[in-house]
């Protein structure tokens, strides 16, 4: 019994960090791809790579240095993934 209630406080921990984590993600990438070309795409992908690496560059362009894993990732041609 003394269990459940500890479970149930990690479950809502969990949840409630993984809402943060999007929140964030959301705004980052907004602000990333806000002159994107084709934003959607941008915004999935900015997405992708700011939940993998938990971190997004400032700006509309460039400033990768900040954020090393977003810089690094490819996709499958060997470009870079991240916009």
């Amino acid at each position: 019994m003394k269990l459940l209630p500890a479970l149930l406080l990690l479950t809502l921990f969990l949840a409630t960090m993984a809402m943060a984590d999007s929140s964030y993600c959301e705004s980052k990438c907004g602000d990333r791809c806000a002159k994107a070309g084709v934003k959607d795409r941008c915004l999935k992908y900015c997405g992708i790579c700011c939940a993998d690496c938990k971190c997004v560059p400032s700006g509309t362009f460039g400033n990768k240095h900040e954020c090393p894993c977003y810089r690094d990732k490819t996709n499958s041609k060997g470009k870079p993934k991240c916009p």
